[in-house]
């Protein structure tokens, strides 16, 4: 990958970690449920407690994003690993007599998961002489790797006892935080924010906390309102993006056993899915769609979720099942990082850490509705391509919404 060989050593580390920390992540949360049952766990407390992981990671982003620009992400990243040992400590004490250790681990692996994912995506964005698109493209692809290789190491393990897991887990967070943080890591952020607020482009009065085209000197253009027209589109299409993801986890699985009659024809989906991010997230995005606004790859992204959607509707078993995959994985390699693309570029100077968190925070929404409307559709769908008629229609509706957000270039090194 040119973009790897391009990244500056702080880059590479940060990519690494995000690798590392995915891998170890995904051996873990496959079998968490697997594990709580086993220890004598009933179904019902196993759930709220793999639900509480999820829930302390996404309402948490928000006051994480909050915290990288007030604080600074080394700082964040910091209380970020601290955070994840601790909870990984307690799981490994807690049990089913010791419901209290369980709970507290599993909040801090959520709350430190979010701390973690913002503060290294913030400084990624921010390294100089790598654009946004670059950076994301990169950290997406790294990230499938651990949810490709990380459910198998994980399995591998297991047989050996999930503390083995929990102790991989800690070994990996520990040894990176002491490398990341302790290191110059966050030492690009403000430099990149100076030359910002004050290079070639800049006003002599440019006002350090607004967005970039106050800062390249029009600073009476920026309003309210036009703070509104961009956001409000991009937070109502981080709903839409995570509602109608979220369907791969809700519905795809339940229609994919009665479309094949097989359990697994579902890990075929997600496992092709994770090899063709790996394999085409990079090049589709620094390559093919290099010059491209963000905001045309968030409609393309759609388009391709209509796509996706619509060849279920003839509900043809394997052969629609099969043809699912592409577009709905070109959905994600497009929509996913475009959105946080969209979000940093319209940032105000020293606010990437908000305009990130928001992002996550609209994505929580979005999949906390998108979970609970699939379940009611597929009560009162009862089968049939209803459901996919009306996935079809939100995502051309979200396309659509992505034709009123502002033109915004990605800003190439």
């Amino acid at each position: 990958m040119n973009g790897w060989r391009g990244a500056s050593p702080t880059a590479r580390l940060l990519l690494v970690a995000v690798l590392l920390t995915g891998l170890t992540t995904f051996m873990f949360l496959p079998l968490l449920a697997i594990e709580l049952t086993a220890q004598g766990i009933p179904a019902g407390r196993t759930g709220f407690l793999v639900g509480l992981l999820a829930f302390s990671s996404q309402a948490f982003s928000l006051l994480s994003g909050l915290l990288v620009d007030r604080l600074g992400p080394r700082r964040v990243m910091a209380a970020g690993f601290l955070l994840r040992i601790a909870g990984y400590v307690l799981l490994g004490l807690g049990g089913a007599g010791r419901p209290a250790p369980l709970v507290a681990g599993i909040v801090a692996v959520g709350v430190g998961g979010s701390m973690l994912g913002l503060s290294t995506k913030t400084l990624l964005v921010s390294q100089e002489g790598s654009d946004p698109r670059t950076m994301l493209a990169l950290r997406s692809t790294f990230v499938n790797i651990g949810v490709v290789v990380g459910p198998a190491l994980g399995a591998l393990v297991y047989p050996l006892g999930f503390r083995y897991i929990l102790a991989a887990c800690v070994l990996s967070h520990l040894v990176l935080g002491i490398g990341l943080v302790s290191g110059r890591t966050a030492a690009a952020v403000p430099g990149r924010t100076a030359a910002k607020a004050t290079g070639p482009g800049a006003a002599p009065d440019a006002d350090p906390g607004a967005p970039p085209d106050a800062a390249a000197g029009r600073p009476g253009e920026v309003t309210r309102w036009t703070l509104l027209r961009h956001w409000a589109p991009l937070a109502a299409l981080g709903v839409a993006y995570w509602a109608i993801y979220s369907q791969l986890n809700v519905l795809l699985p339940i229609a994919a056993n009665e479309l094949t009659g097989s359990t697994a024809a579902i890990s075929v989906v997600f496992t092709a899915n994770g090899l063709l991010v790996v394999l085409f997230q990079y090049t589709l995005l620094s390559r093919v769609f290099r010059r491209a606004t963000a905001r045309t790859l968030l409609a393309l992204g759609f388009l391709a979720f209509a796509c996706a959607y619509a060849v279920l509707i003839p509900l043809a078993g394997w052969y629609s099942l099969l043809a699912f995959v592409l577009p709905v994985t070109l959905a994600e390699m497009l929509i996913g990082p475009s959105l946080d693309e969209q979000a940093v570029n319209a940032a105000a100077l020293r606010r990437t850490g908000l305009a990130l968190g928001t992002m996550s925070a609209a994505g929580a929404l979005g999949s906390l509705l998108g979970s609970s409307l699939g379940g009611q559709l597929l009560q009162a769908t009862r089968g049939g391509s209803r459901a996919w008629v009306l996935l079809v229609g939100c995502s051309l509706a979200a396309a659509a919404i992505c034709l009123l957000l502002p033109k915004v270039r990605t800003r190439h090194a």
